[in-house]
């Protein structure tokens, strides 16, 4: 896909935020600093249009990225960070459960994994919530270059034997250091929008600005 236009819209700190243009959102979920912004910024070539920290918990709003005026991508506030106040957590379980249940723009979910570690088990309880609700998720192992390339499929199936992923789910494995998985992270995107009719009459979707 040619990226002519990404920018941050807004963050949302309620569903009454939310715009009303009735664009397509591809939702971003996963732990805290697992690399949801770094997932954005490599997606879009771009490299601080999302706000990266190296201190977990920073996301707290729904953050919206407009791209091409066709589509949004949404940062949702990472879940399992244990220094953050119980309520807290539970004020940003509410926000998320809500988006996702309740939004009727949102075309897909994709779901980061640490793929360096086993998953959480705040990564399981929120892959079979959505699986559960019916949700289609992408599951994405970020943080690929910190271990050897040998090494890969072990942990992909450590991640789909852990977490139950079911086989017509994929996962797929990133970096935001080498870029590696782009392409296959914009092949499924552009194919849930094309599924959805959302890209028939985009003439922006004859070229690849997968960042290399």
């Amino acid at each position: 896909m040619k990226i002519t236009d990404a920018q941050f819209v807004m963050g949302a700190m309620s569903m009454a935020q939310l715009p009303k243009d009735g664009k397509p959102e591809i939702a971003m979920v996963g732990r805290s600093n697992v690399g949801k912004s770094s997932l954005i910024n490599t997606l879009l070539g771009r490299k601080n249009l999302a706000r990266t920290s190296n201190q977990p918990g920073k996301t707290r709003q729904l953050n919206y990225y407009r791209i091409n005026d066709l589509f949004y991508f949404v940062d949702l506030p990472g879940y399992g960070y244990a220094k953050v106040s119980k309520s807290e957590q539970e004020k940003w379980g509410k926000l998320i459960e809500g988006y996702l249940l309740n939004r009727e723009e949102l075309l897909m979910v994709i779901q980061l994994i640490d793929v360096r570690h086993p998953p959480a088990e705040s990564d399981i309880h929120m892959y079979q919530w959505l699986a559960g609700k019916g949700f289609e998720p992408v599951i994405i192992g970020t943080k690929a270059d910190k271990i050897a390339r040998g090494q890969w499929q072990k942990h992909l199936s450590m991640i789909r034997k852990n977490m139950g992923v079911l086989a017509h789910h994929p996962v797929l494995l990133f970096s935001a250091e080498s870029k590696y998985g782009c392409e296959n992270v914009w092949s499924m995107i552009t194919d849930r929008l094309s599924e959805a009719g959302f890209l028939e009459e985009n003439p922006l979707l004859e070229e690849d600005s997968t960042p290399r």
